[in-house]
C-alpha cells in the first residue's frame, strides 16, 4: 500500500486546525479510537492528535477521561431508541432488545462502558441520552397497565438480561477468539463425567453457541412472566416473534 505523502498529511491537520472544534466532534473521535484500539487505547494526547489540536482545546469541551468515557457511552446510548407509543409492548420490548445487541456489536469494545459508566453516575447527573431509553419505557410500560415502580423493575430486569447476553457473547470476539468450538468441547470433555454429567452432556450445545438464538430464548422467558403479571388476560408469548395475542379462557393461568 503506497504511505500517503507528508503534504497530504499537513493539509488534512491544516484543515482541521481550521474548522470549529465541538464537543460532539471530540466524542466522535473517542468512539473511533475505542472501537479501534479499545478503552487502554484512548488517552487525552491521542485525542487531540485525532482531533487535530492542542489538548487544551479538548480539555475545554470534556474536564477529564472520565467524562470523555461517559460522551462515548452517551453517544452510543443514543443509538438506542424506544417508541413509547408502540401497539404491541411485546413486540417493542424484543425490537428495543434486538436492537441493543446490534448496537453492541457494532460497538464491542464499548460495551463495558454502556454497563459501568451509567452506574459511577448518579441517575440525576446521566445525559439524556442515557435516560432516555428509561422515560420510554416506563412510558410503555404503565400505558398497557403496569404501576410505574413495576415499569422500572422491569426496564431494570430487562437491560440488566441484556448486558449479560452481549457481554458473554462479545466476550468470545473480543477476549478469547483463540477458543475454537473443537477446543469448547474438548475442554468440557475432560471433565470428571461423575462431578459434571449435565455440562458434559450439553458440550455439543454450548459449542454451538448463537447469540442471536440464545437472546431470543431468553426474550421468551422474561417476556412471558412480565405478561403473566399484568392484571387481566396477558398476552400470550409467540417465541421469537414478539407479537402479542390475547389468549382464551382456558389459558388463563391456575390460581395460586
Amino acid at each position: 500500500m503506497t504511505a500517503e505523502p507528508p503534504g497530504n498529511r499537513r493539509k488534512a491537520a491544516a484543515g482541521r486546525r481550521d474548522s470549529p472544534v465541538t464537543r460532539a466532534a471530540v466524542l466522535s473521535a473517542a468512539l473511533a479510537i475505542v472501537d479501534r484500539d479499545g478503552v487502554d487505547g484512548l488517552s487525552m494526547r491521542r485525542l487531540a492528535e485525532a482531533v487535530g489540536r492542542d489538548p487544551m482545546v479538548i480539555y475545554r469541551h470534556v474536564p477529564n477521561k472520565a467524562a470523555v468515557l461517559d460522551g462515548v457511552a452517551e453517544v452510543v446510548f443514543a443509538e438506542l431508541s424506544v417508541d413509547p407509543t408502540a401497539s404491541d409492548w411485546v413486540a417493542e420490548v424484543r425490537r428495543v432488545a434486538r436492537e441493543f445487541r446490534r448496537v453492541a456489536s457494532a460497538h464491542p469494545r464499548v460495551v463495558p462502558l454502556l454497563v459501568t459508566r451509567p452506574l459511577a453516575t448518579p441517575l440525576g447527573q446521566r445525559p439524556p441520552a442515557v435516560v432516555r431509553p428509561l422515560e420510554d419505557m416506563l412510558v410503555l410500560l404503565t400505558r398497557v397497565g403496569y404501576t410505574v415502580v413495576d415499569a422500572l423493575h422491569i426496564y431494570r430486569a430487562l437491560f440488566g438480561f441484556l448486558y449479560g447476553h452481549v457481554l458473554n457473547e462479545l466476550q468470545e470476539i473480543v477476549e478469547r477468539p483463540e477458543e475454537t468450538d473443537d477446543l469448547l468441547r474438548l475442554g468440557l470433555y475432560r471433565l470428571p463425567i461423575g462431578e459434571f454429567p449435565l455440562v458434559r452432556g450439553l458440550a455439543p450445545v454450548l459449542a454451538a453457541y448463537d447469540g442471536a438464538v440464545e437472546l431470543e430464548r431468553g426474550l421468551d422467558i422474561l417476556l412471558a412472566g412480565l405478561a403473566a403479571t399484568l392484571p387481566g388476560p396477558y398476552p400470550a408469548i409467540t417465541p421469537g416473534v414478539g407479537g402479542a395475542t390475547l389468549p382464551g379462557p382456558d389459558d388463563a393461568p391456575a390460581a395460586r
